[in-house]
């Protein structure tokens, strides 16, 4: 972009939608980024712990992904090929199948959706109609599975779900995710009781569908025994179980699949975000293999498979996923990451750390102080967002890769940041 263009932002006022969010609050033109450094129009650095909403896990623009992409361009490679087979999806399928499925004991089909998570869920909740007959999904409070009008029926954000502009959002049971209630409701037993009530109204399921890790709604992390015993009431249901690892997933729970410890054998996964492993659009679904009753083209899309994708995607499986020291490294940084939080929610009373993993963040108690810091940080030179029902939350999703020197240098501005903000408000108070 010429520096001129770039610096008359009123073309983003004047011609963009108005459903542009992020860069309301954060209005720098961004012109490059590596690692987890992003640079603006005036040169102005910022850490990045936001990772395009954990779509950049291991950063922008790897330098093998870079080299691998770059080398199939030039090669005049396949740009767009429908579901045509092709070299880089082979070398992309033997690249799944070798260092991800076999080594967990897994064996799905990989379906090519369309380009966004929200493809990926819509073609799930789909198919789960399709194999049961049925059409209720039991989704979970506080859940986000995407924007179109399926998904956007699971999700149970008020202000995602008013876009829908008044259309059916119909067929979908919400049903409190774990703790929703308080720690003293056993949401499942009441789950069960419901289903087993032939007079509570509620149509049996064609499938549950649950994120391991709400990413936008909370971070609220499900435990073990929780997936477990949705996985059992599945099962004793006659519906099937989908897990929406879109966010949580391609390791950012510190494993590749957020719900690798519980042991549950879901019928379908979602993937989309980090799957292509460059910011590439990529979405995929995995299918146990029983399930898998499409009939050709029943459900299809322009862009199933992103042939560019498979290029990036196949690298960062080769790259980061063959041994198990990418793993272990992530269990390191997540413990520093605890307790850089612990040390940001000392500063507010009554906060509390969510999450887990390298998806975490601390509830501050209010949307109003969670983004006055993240403000506050963003004018320091880091990007980061909120999450949760009312924004309460301030939400760490670095990406993977950033060393734990830029970790620190990053948690320092967001303690400076908290310092700032609180320390205003207790003077505004006084």
């Amino acid at each position: 972009m010429p520096k001129d263009m770039a610096q008359n932002t009123t073309i983003f006022t004047r011609r963009e939608s108005e459903a542009r969010s992020y860069c309301r609050g954060m209005n720098a033109v961004f012109t490059r980024a590596s690692g987890s450094e992003m640079f603006d129009v005036d040169g102005n650095r910022y850490i990045d712990f936001l990772a395009g909403c954990s779509s950049l896990n291991y950063g922008h623009n790897d330098p093998d992904m870079k080299a691998a992409l770059v080398d199939h361009i030039t090669a005049d490679g396949i740009a767009h090929g429908l579901d045509f087979h092709s070299d880089t999806k082979a070398a992309f399928l033997t690249a799944y199948e070798e260092n991800i499925l076999k080594p967990r004991g897994m064996d799905y089909k990989i379906m090519m959706t369309g380009p966004t998570g929200t493809n990926a869920v819509e073609a799930a909740i789909k198919l789960a109609r399709k194999v049961t007959g049925r059409t209720n999904v039991i989704s979970f409070t506080n859940g986000f599975h995407g924007m179109t009008m399926g998904a956007l029926a699971l999700t149970g954000n008020k202000g995602k779900r008013g876009g829908a502009g008044g259309g059916s959002l119909a067929d979908v049971t919400h049903m409190p995710f774990e703790g929703a209630l308080g720690d003293n409701v056993d949401s499942l037993e009441m789950i069960d009781a419901m289903l087993s009530n032939p007079s509570s109204g509620i149509d049996a399921p064609a499938a549950f569908i649950f994120e391991p890790i709400q990413g936008e709604g909370g971070l609220n992390a499900a435990s073990d025994a929780w997936m477990q015993g949705v996985e059992k009431i599945a099962r004793k249901h006659g519906a099937l179980l989908i897990v929406d690892d879109i966010q949580a997933g391609c390791g950012r729970s510190g494993s590749f699949f957020s719900f690798e410890a519980s042991g549950i054998k879901p019928d379908m996964v979602t993937q989309a975000k980090s799957l292509s492993g460059f910011g590439l659009p990529f979405a995929a679904l995995l299918i146990a293999p029983e399930h898998d009753i499409w009939k050709p083209a029943e459900h299809n899309g322009t862009f199933r498979g992103n042939t560019h994708a498979f290029v990036t995607a196949r690298v960062a499986i080769e790259k980061f996923w063959s041994d198990d020291q990418f793993e272990k490294s992530l269990a390191e940084k997540a413990m520093v990451l605890t307790t850089a939080l612990n040390d940001v929610a000392e500063l507010v009373d009554g906060a509390t750390l969510k999450g887990r993993g390298l998806m975490q963040g601390v509830d501050v108690g209010s949307g109003e102080l969670a983004g006055a810091i993240c403000a506050r940080a963003y004018e320091l030179g880091l990007v980061i967002e909120t999450s949760g029902a009312n924004d309460e939350i301030v939400k760490y999703l670095a990406p993977l890769t950033t060393s734990q020197e830029v970790m620190r240098e990053g948690f320092d501005i967001l303690l400076q940041a908290t310092r700032d903000v609180t320390g205003n408000l207790k003077m505004a108070a006084e």
